[in-house]
């Protein structure tokens, strides 16, 4: 990852040195404008681990200390209303997103607005927390991380192609695996957490924790197939080829190859 860093911290300088030019050039003085990046890939490969590390390496070049990260599970729809939509069995699908909030945080950070706000997700209640909210002041670089940050945009048949959240990237990583792999680490995950988090008496899986090795073994392979597979195949891993890099990971989750866009 510090070869990465290093990578973007380039991009970065040179980024700003193309704000510069063309503000001189058009007489300007913009307001600040973050080094967006976006972090996509399927659950359990590894990809907010990635945007983790990408941020704590970034802030420690001395022209990007300040770096901030925002998933997208907060532009999730609440649970009320996903059951509503009768969406709920489709939550990480492209249609459970709040993609206006999303495309208009996005664009409000990019104007180099002083100070936008996100909502936040919790993992224990599975829900957004009403009310909540995480506060984004002008860093150096945003990293934004989620299943479909390179979704193509929307197609409308009168208004013609839409904007998506992509168009606002500066840079953006897709972490890759064979999708075996996933299934394989996504079965591992499920196990850890029956241990952990779903054993908190508030988590919405709490009665995950009671389960037998092979009940929730047959359970994460149950939730793969139905969920999380199909939303890898039919709208993850279709965005790859919008990335400006791909991460792609062994086995054992140690990279094994790097694709880098020519620019």
């Amino acid at each position: 990852y510090l070869p990465l860093s290093r990578l973007l911290n380039f991009y970065v300088g040179a980024t700003r040195q193309l704000h510069q030019v063309t503000s001189d050039f058009l007489g300007e003085r913009p307001a600040k404008t973050p080094f967006v990046i976006g972090v996509a890939g399927s659950v359990a490969v590894g990809k907010s681990t990635t945007a983790r590390i990408l941020r704590e390496m970034l802030a420690r070049w001395p022209d990007t200390p300040r770096v901030a990260l925002v998933t997208t599970d907060g532009f999730l729809w609440p649970n009320a209303e996903l059951e509503k939509r009768g969406l709920l069995q489709r939550k990480g699908f492209p249609e459970s997103y709040d993609r206006r909030a999303l495309l208009r945080f996005v664009a409000e950070i990019k104007s180099g607005r002083a100070e936008v706000t996100a909502p936040v997700y919790s993992h224990l209640t599975y829900d957004i927390v009403p009310g909540e909210r995480i506060v984004v002041r002008q860093p150096d670089v945003l990293i934004v991380e989620g299943l479909n940050v390179l979704q193509a945009p929307e197609v409308h048949p009168v208004r013609g192609t839409g904007l998506a959240v992509s168009d606002f990237f500066d840079f953006s990583v897709y972490v890759d695996a064979w999708v075996d792999d996933v299934r394989k680490w996504y079965v591992d995950r499920f196990l850890r957490l029956r241990e952990t988090a779903f054993s908190d008496p508030d988590s919405y899986f709490h009665r995950y924790a009671v389960l037998s090795d092979e009940e929730a073994v047959a359970t994460a392979n149950r939730i793969w197939r139905e969920i999380n597979g199909p939303n890898l195949v039919e709208n993850i891993l279709p965005t790859r080829s919008r990335a400006s890099l791909v991460l792609s990971k062994g086995d054992n989750h140690e990279v094994r190859r790097v694709r880098l866009r020519k620019i």
